[in-house]
């Protein structure tokens, strides 16, 4: 059975989340066709309304209703401590651990040659920029442990290091609660290189 046009573009659009597969884009459209007409208009109204009302922030590079957004607006945040993230929700799952309270910075996206992502396109020279007018101390390097995350973060240090800022990176390695026996190799020689002393 083929869908009508209008369907099989309601389940071609839904195919563009992430995570979402042809069966699971089908059952969705049908769902919201069949049974939660209200809901499907309600997320549809939401959709548009956030599409237009969001944007990044001036500063941080977060989504933002608002020109800076509340991270950067809180005058509590200490300035000086600058997080550089790969995406906005990376600032959510930071803020969401709590502990931090410095500011953010969001590259939206890590360097990538293969896929045309140099300095310029994920906001290298702005981040600099940002390091200079706020007088930031130390820069923590949150992005992902992948090749073009690790990467990303040694091409920022070799950048803020001369400039006299100190440098930091998250760390990496086993996660709390974890055992050993089930940690896999790489992510452990990863732990082992970045030991810390206990005293």
């Amino acid at each position: 059975m083929s869908f009508s046009p209008l369907i099989r573009r309601l389940i071609d659009a839904l195919r563009g989340l992430p995570g979402v597969g042809p069966k699971t884009a089908q059952r969705m459209a049908l769902h919201l066709l069949e049974r939660d007409r209200d809901v499907a208009r309600y997320l549809a109204t939401s959709l548009l309304e956030a599409m237009d009302g969001v944007g990044y922030c001036s500063q941080c590079r977060t989504l933002s209703e608002t020109e800076i957004c509340t991270i950067c607006s809180d005058p509590r945040r200490d300035a000086s401590l600058l997080c550089v993230l790969q995406s906005p929700a990376d600032v959510w799952a930071v803020e969401q651990a709590g502990g931090f309270h410095g500011r953010y910075f969001v590259l939206k996206g890590q360097l990538s040659p293969i896929d045309g992502l140099g300095p310029e396109e994920i906001g290298i020279p702005l981040l600099l920029a940002a390091v200079e007018h706020a007088q930031v101390a130390e820069v923590i390097l949150a992005t992902n442990p992948t090749v073009e995350g690790e990467a990303t973060a040694h091409f920022i240090a070799g950048l803020l290091k001369p400039r006299g800022v100190k440098v930091s990176r998250i760390a990496h390695g086993v996660p709390l609660g974890g055992e050993l026996e089930f940690i896999d190799g790489g992510t452990l020689a990863h732990a082992l290189a970045g030991r810390t002393p206990i005293l």
